[in-house]
């Protein structure tokens, strides 16, 4: 799965700060997305992130079609 949080937030110019206080998630958490670290995401932070950013779930992460 590929995650394009980084590449989003890059091309609409925003911080991870900035989404934490607009949103209320927590550094910890979007930086672990930022950082490809987390293992898995709330529904409730996926809607969040996609609701404050303006997306859809298939521009934020993606499915390599070559793995399935």
């Amino acid at each position: 799965m590929q995650n394009n949080f980084r590449v989003i937030l890059a091309k609409k110019e925003l911080t991870i700060t900035d989404v934490s206080k607009a949103t209320g998630i927590s550094r910890t958490t979007l930086n672990s997305l930022f950082y490809k670290r987390a293992k898995g995401i709330q529904f409730q932070t996926l809607l969040a992130l996609c609701k404050f950013l303006n997306c859809d779930i298939g521009e934020l992460f993606e499915i390599d079609k070559e793995v399935v």
